[in-house]
């Protein structure tokens, strides 16, 4: 296994996490106020939140927080590639399902990357060991003397690493970036470079999401608030979950 130095890792992340600062901005210009207000409106009355403005910022944060997680995951799957290709001669992977392949000898690991351990609903982890199965038996028809190692690779969590009944090895957290790498510390050494100018990224972003909030609350208050500036719900939610059709069919 080769080392790979900081600095290395350093220049890839301050090169690629500009993309994902960038991506945060443009996800909030593509929004518009029908994209916005398919959240949950039932939550937010619950939640008792009658300003227009405080309503705009929750439903923004709900879809914030989903979209970055995806973004920030593409990201650090992108850097455990480029820490593979590095340190293990791996690759990214043309094969459904999996992100990366590294071939050492008579041993091919396929490795499914995830940002956290909180990933997926049961058709997605199925999903996962079909194509995990589907990749191993395509490589073990080529060659039936390969052994296939077959994991699931996340980036943070402190769970012990384990082998799922399905047969593919769950390795999370340090473990996992110390497969890839070699480096028991490289967990750590990373933290740094990807906060590389994160005070100046946020404060572009929160500039451009205060922007947003004004724009919307105010399309919001003249199209769902009454005259007494009041949150008209039940348009709100008409307009959310209205659909009613059940007289078209027979049940």
């Amino acid at each position: 296994m080769n080392k790979i130095d900081n600095e290395t890792i350093c220049e890839y992340v301050n090169n690629h996490i500009e993309s994902f600062h960038s991506n945060r901005i443009e996800r909030i210009k593509l929004l518009n106020l029908e994209k916005l207000i398919n959240k949950n409106p039932y939550l937010y009355k619950a939640k008792n939140l009658e300003s227009a403005s405080l309503l705009i910022n929750g439903f923004l944060e709900a879809f914030l927080s989903s979209s970055e997680e995806k973004m920030f995951g593409d990201f650090l799957e992108g850097l455990a590639i480029f820490i593979a290709d590095k340190t293990r001669s791996g690759h990214k992977s043309a094969s459904a399902g999996i992100d990366l392949e590294i071939v050492e000898g008579n041993s091919h690991y396929l490795l499914s990357i995830k940002s956290g351990p909180n990933w997926g609903n049961n058709a997605q982890h199925l999903k996962l060991v079909q194509d995990f199965d589907l990749a191993s038996r395509i490589i073990n028809q080529r060659n039936p003397q390969i052994k296939v190692f077959k994991i699931l690779g996340i980036c943070y969590g402190k769970t012990k690493t384990t082998l799922h009944a399905k047969g593919y090895w769950k390795i999370i957290g340090q473990n996992f970036w110390t497969f890839i790498s070699g480096n028991k510390d490289l967990y750590t050494e990373i933290i740094e470079p990807i906060g590389f100018r994160a005070k100046e990224h946020n404060f572009e972003f929160e500039k451009e999401k205060n922007k947003f909030i004004n724009k919307m609350t105010e399309k919001f208050i003249n199209s769902y608030c009454r005259s007494d500036g009041g949150i008209d719900w039940e348009k709100l939610v008409k307009h959310n979950s209205g659909n009613y059709d059940l007289d078209r069919i027979n049940l």
